[in-house]
């Protein structure tokens, strides 16, 4: 930021003041958070001429095509996952047991009502309750190249903590061990759910086309295996489409497959076994586990397919907001569900064949409605994998504002919700690994034993850190909070500690590509910290670098750095500046290079927004340094405005023009004239000649090398870091400025 001593000073800060049309400074709207909250939606609906009821309807529909795809078709193997031969009747009504209370206790009540409720600014998943948690803890070090961080701290003061609660708020600020633990769990939670995201896509559709073998049990795996793969590589082409189309179109098929299983469920239970009910007493799920000792506790493995996705309730919030995902599970999914899988039960268990259970779905439809189940069930299960891959992008783009993993192409597909985005590069690595999986493990059996694994994981990480958002933030009683958390423990440990026995059978690869992205994370993330301490070196005030002109008008370079006379060109020289405040490194490196800068000097800095576009009239905010003849120059944009385009050096110099003009205009009669010199008319004309000279952009060129005597282990993380910086896209790789006008400056740090 500039000296105090200027002339004029417009403050950077949440609320930047503006130099409005008539050049008087006037009081900014506030500006939109880092996410998209439902607040904003609403301004932008009013404005619309919406209301928040059509809204509220609206968004239950496309929710119901996004984010119940894969825990919607969970009907199709659940049982086939769970038995290896035809249950007995009692064993058929335990594991019924199990299913109504897991997805009552898990889904309905945990996620549903206390899991919703922990969103980061209408953020969901695991990496937003660990960015929540860095909201109201120091647990996190903030990137100094954002203003004010990449996070809001909003602290609770201690005051208003009991004593427990700021016991331990205290303990995850001041212990190593714990800062760490949580990043790791952050971190491995978003890992396990894009590895779920490649095993969703293929799980759900060749288990949706191996209903072909019903009707046609000569048909080779290998067909399966191939109309398998085509269907997932065109359901990845259509992801450009963006999440409010493909939600709207997928809406009405998730609906009617819904709806078809809750038909075939009333239809079983009244023509077959309607006692199978009785499974809503939770004390036949006990004498399951009970009688059935280990091989009850590992068919849990399989049991727990029946709740794969819940994690989408909560990853896909950005997408959607709360009350339409409540909503549209309570009144319409979660009784849809529990009416299928009754249903399966009352047929299995007056099956003659004894054959049902290995296709529970195809053998318990309506009587001449094979065709249309084995139609819709292919459908539904290319919504499923929408289901995943809608957050996994929300996930990236968290992972990336928290600087875990460099900057990737991200488009946002819609001008009224920042959470809805789709990411090239993610989408067809996701597609890839999909296609292969699908062909080596080749049937849903073996998917099984890889799938459902993450979502549990998932599932007790999310627990341990919303018992700790429950403290800090929510300053509910730790007694009540220990309960609570103690109890879903259990249940989350009871089935994660079941789905384990499947990793030597196939758990074991998504394990490890978890893992995989683990270390990427934490590797970019321990990078970019030992990069930000390395520039902080070069950030200083304007006083620090240049001395005041002498009487001859000269300028210098201070004694710190060498005392050189800097001499001045014709032109207007552009410096990107990432930062905002104080002086770009470019510039520092630029005037020390070469001994001489441009007559006119602009540090331009780019603000992002959460909102689509920015009003012209509130996009600039201008301000004048202590350096003459050097203003800074902030753009707040929207993520559907294009800023950077070959005339961005014409709209700045207007934008200058105007700024000189109508600030030195209303500037008080009393004002002294030192205080408002230059006049007008030669500021302009100054700015004038230099446009006319040239206008070039001066960027940095940053190169960074491993500091002599870093230990080995150190050396070999930094080795990655940076091999991955030099090949991964940069966050001016889409700017679209003459390169013949374009100046690079070279400059080395250490790390």
């Amino acid at each position: 930021m500039a000296d105090s001593n200027e002339t004029q000073r417009i403050r950077f800060g949440d609320n930047p003041a503006q130099v409005n049309s008539t050049g008087v400074e006037s009081p900014a709207k506030k500006e939109l958070p880092a996410s998209f909250s439902e607040k904003y939606q609403e301004i932008d609906l009013e404005a619309e001429g919406v209301s928040a009821e059509d809204d509220l309807h609206r968004k239950k529909k496309q929710s119901i095509g996004v984010v119940y795809g894969d825990i919607g078709t969970s009907p199709l193997y659940v049982f086939s996952s769970t038995f290896t031969s035809q249950p007995s009747y009692q064993d058929l009504v335990g594991a019924l047991s199990i299913i109504i209370w897991t997805l009552t206790l898990l889904v309905s009540i945990k996620y549903a009502f206390i899991v919703l409720e922990a969103d980061d600014d209408g953020e969901g998943g695991t990496f937003a309750l660990y960015s929540l948690l860095a909201r109201y803890a120091n647990i996190v070090r903030r990137d100094p190249n954002v203003l004010n961080g990449s996070l809001r701290l909003e602290r609770h003061l201690t005051s208003d903590l009991k004593p427990v609660n700021k016991g331990v708020r205290s303990f995850i600020e001041k212990s190593k061990a714990a800062r760490v633990f949580l990043k790791v769990l952050g971190v491995f939670g978003v890992s396990m759910v894009m590895s779920d995201g490649v095993l969703t896509p293929a799980q759900s559709v060749l288990g949706a086309i191996q209903g072909i073998k019903v009707a046609a049990p000569d048909i080779s795996t290998a067909t399966i295996i191939g109309v398998t793969c085509t269907i997932l590589v065109l359901l990845f082409a259509i992801q450009p489409f963006g999440t409010t189309k493909l939600a709207t179109t997928f809406a009405p098929i998730v609906m009617i497959w819904l709806l078809f299983n809750m038909c075939c469920g009333i239809y079983n239970l009244a023509l077959f076994d309607h006692s199978v009910l009785r499974a809503f007493n939770p004390n036949y799920a006990f004498q399951y586990l009970i009688r059935n000792g280990e091989e009850g506790w590992r068919s849990l493995g399989g049991l727990l397919l029946a709740f794969t996705g819940v994690e989408a309730l909560f990853a896909d919030l950005g997408a959607f907001n709360k009350r339409a995902i409540q909503l549209s599970w309570l009144c319409f999914a979660f009784p849809c569900l529990l009416l299928a899988y009754i249903g399966q039960a009352a047929y299995i268990s007056r099956d003659p064949t004894e054959e049902a259970f290995t296709n529970p779905f195809f053998n318990t439809v309506i009587p001449g409605t094979f065709y249309f189940s084995l139609v819709i069930a292919i459908l539904a299960a290319i919504v499923a994998s929408q289901a995943m891959s809608t957050p996994i992008y929300r996930l990236l783009a968290q992972v990336m504002t928290m600087s875990y993993f460099p900057h990737i192409k991200t488009v946002h597909t819609s001008k009224k919700f920042h959470g809805q985005i789709y990411m090239p590069l993610a989408n067809w690595l996701l597609m890839i690994g999909t296609v292969v999986v699908t062909a080596v493990y080749s049937d849903t059996t073996r998917l099984g034993n890889a799938y459902g694994v993450c979502v549990i994981f998932v599932t007790f990480i999310t627990t341990c850190m919303v018992a700790l958002v429950a403290i800090v933030i929510w300053k509910i009683n730790f007694l009540v909070v220990a309960f609570v958390f103690h109890f879903y423990a259990a249940l989350d440990g009871m089935y994660l500690s079941s789905a384990l026995t499947k990793v030597p059978k196939g758990a074991w690869f998504t394990l490890l590509l978890a893992a995989i992205l683990s270390i990427i994370f934490v590797i970019w993330r321990f990078g970019k910290e030992k990069q930000w301490s390395a520039e902080a070196e070069d950030r200083f005030q304007p006083s620090h670098l240049l001395a005041p002109p002498t009487g001859q008008g000269d300028t210098k370079l201070t004694a710190a750095f060498g005392g050189g006379t800097i001499s001045t060109v014709n032109g207007v020289g552009i410096f990107f500046d990432k930062v905002g405040h104080n002086v770009p490194i470019v510039f520092a490196q630029f005037v020390r290079k070469f001994s001489c800068r441009p007559e006119i000097i602009i540090f331009f800095h780019m603000r992002p927004l959460s909102t689509p576009t920015v009003p012209e009239e509130e996009r600039y905010v201008m301000q004048r340094t202590t350096i003459p003849g050097c203003y800074r120059l902030t753009i707040r944009h929207g993520y559907m405005d294009m800023i950077l385009s070959p005339d961005l050096g014409r709209l700045i110099v207007e934008q200058l023009m105007l700024f000189i003009s109508k600030s030195n205009a209303s500037a008080p009669e009393n004002t002294s004239l030192r205080s408002r010199s230059p006049g007008v008319d030669s500021e302009s004309a100054i700015l004038k000649r230099a446009a006319e000279a040239q206008t070039v952009y001066v960027m940095g060129k940053e190169q960074m090398n491993i500091r002599k005597g870093t230990n080995i282990f150190r050396k070999i993380v930094l080795l990655a870091f940076l091999w991955i910086r030099e090949n991964s896209r940069t966050k001016m790789a889409d700017m679209n400025i003459p390169f013949d006008n374009l100046v690079e400056v070279g400059f080395v740090k250490e790390i």
